[in-house]
């Protein structure tokens, strides 16, 4: 056997793998006695078939399977033991693997393409991003109160609509695509609201949208079920048809209301209500800040890190490994999307390799069982449940093959990395109001 490699620029090389009869020859050999020792073939015993007749039925067939198996571990032990770091998998030669005359051939070449990833630097200590502490301000806890309260309130359908009920129907731009079913609140419409006020189910109200609004792109974000940045291009005039009014009588601040919010007498006043309430929202701000600082972290890394893909190689392998799922043109469209998800799973690994990064089979296990029991609102597992939840999670660890357990160590893993990266990088922290939080993770 004899393998070639040749490397045609930093990104690209061509492997070429010799096969001679006697790299084969022994491996096809001991096949063809272990097909006729099991082989049942009318006329002879079981066991008692003649090896050269194995050869004549299935002699390709076997010829074929040998070479192949040896093929695939021979270029992989060849680039594992050169440390080659390369891209996907080897694309076979399809045309000369055509050409082959596996009835008389002894000798067997095949060309393989490789795309290459050469070493990069990664700079952690030069990557600084903007981080936000959310800072819950009036105007967003007033309009969680409000909408707590209609959503544990008493709702009916009267016939005609008054200032402060939703309107429920169908949303169609005139000279446009866009349609939704939606529900539009009459005391969130900022101009002209008298033509909203005493209507029944079955009229069509027409009116510019972002004028009703006032122009403010979160008005019209909520209505249309679009991000802001959509919403502010939805320009012209609008058809409403009216299926129904929803009218609420909003819920009493009692302890029946904090027991449906927050759970048997957790809280017990209204000034500890107001308090749990904004400390949750505030938490939920800050979990959903941390997330944007990591997407920035990552944009920011992918962006400043210089990286060599071997972007045509990228696009075949591309192509072959989602064969009938992706077509050229698609892959073409979103090549730079795909070169970004390759750069930072790159800068992923390399952070893991230098720095040692290791998940243990305990953590793994004990991730899966907090999530587990945070599905049934529960922060541990009592003594006497102990064992059942520790059944429960081995089982699903298990399932789809052991998919689960690679989903749940990569996703322990992810964090890991990023919490490394962040304590390198610079990361500047700016107070910012629910609504100034809004808009920019909004942009």
């Amino acid at each position: 056997m004899n393998i070639t490699l040749n490397q045609t620029d930093a990104t690209n090389a061509n492997l070429q793998v010799v096969l001679e009869e006697t790299d084969y020859a022994p491996k096809v050999d001991e096949k063809i006695k272990e097909y006729s020792r099991k082989a049942q073939i009318k006329g002879f015993r079981p066991g008692k078939v003649p090896p050269a007749m194995i050869r004549k039925m299935y002699g390709k067939g076997i010829l074929v399977e040998e070479i192949n198996s040896l093929l695939s571990k021979s270029v992989n032990d060849y680039i594992k033991e050169n440390d080659i770091k390369i891209l996907g998998e080897p694309l076979p030669n399809q045309e000369s693997q055509q050409k082959i005359d596996w009835d008389n051939q002894k000798e067997f070449t095949f060309d393989f393409t490789l795309g290459l990833l050469p070493p990069f630097d990664l700079n952690l200590v030069n990557v600084t991003v903007e981080g936000y502490k959310v800072e819950v301000d009036e105007e967003t806890l007033e309009g969680v109160f409000e909408h707590m309260q209609r959503q544990f309130g008493q709702t009916e359908n009267p016939e005609t609509s008054e200032a402060n009920d939703y309107l429920s129907g169908d949303l169609k731009q005139v000279d446009g695509d866009f349609s939704t079913t939606t529900l539009l609140p009459i005391n969130k419409v900022k101009k002209n609201q008298e033509q909203f006020i005493g209507k029944k189910a079955g009229d069509v109200l027409t009116f510019d949208l972002q004028e009703i609004f006032d122009n403010d792109a979160s008005a019209v974000a909520n209505v249309t079920g679009e991000s802001k940045q959509k919403a502010a291009d939805l320009k012209g005039n609008f058809e409403f048809t009216v299926d129904k009014i929803n009218r609420t009588t909003p819920a009493e601040y009692n302890q029946e209301f904090f027991d449906k919010i927050f759970g048997q007498e957790t809280v017990t006043t209204r000034e500890e209500f107001d308090a749990k309430v904004k400390e949750t929202i505030a938490e939920n701000y800050n979990t959903e800040a941390e997330k944007l600082v990591n997407n920035k972290v990552v944009e920011e890394l992918v962006k400043n890190t210089d990286i060599q893909i071997p972007e045509e190689f990228f696009k075949k392998w591309l192509l072959t490994a989602n064969e009938g799922k992706l077509t050229a043109e698609q892959i073409d469209e979103n090549i730079e999307r795909y070169k970004e998800e390759l750069k930072w799973s790159m800068i992923r690994n390399k952070v893991v390799e230098e720095n040692d990064i290791k998940i243990s089979n305990e953590e793994v296990v004990e991730s899966a069982k907090q999530k587990m029991l945070a599905q049934f609102g529960m922060a541990s597992a009592t003594p006497e449940m102990e064992d059942a939840v520790s059944g429960y999670v081995d089982t699903f660890l298990k399932q789809n093959n052991g998919k689960n357990y690679v989903n749940e160590y990569e996703a322990i893993l992810a964090d890991r990395v990023l919490d490394f990266i962040k304590s390198k990088v610079t990361v500047v922290e700016k107070s910012v109001t629910a609504d100034e939080f809004r808009n920019i993770a909004g942009e």
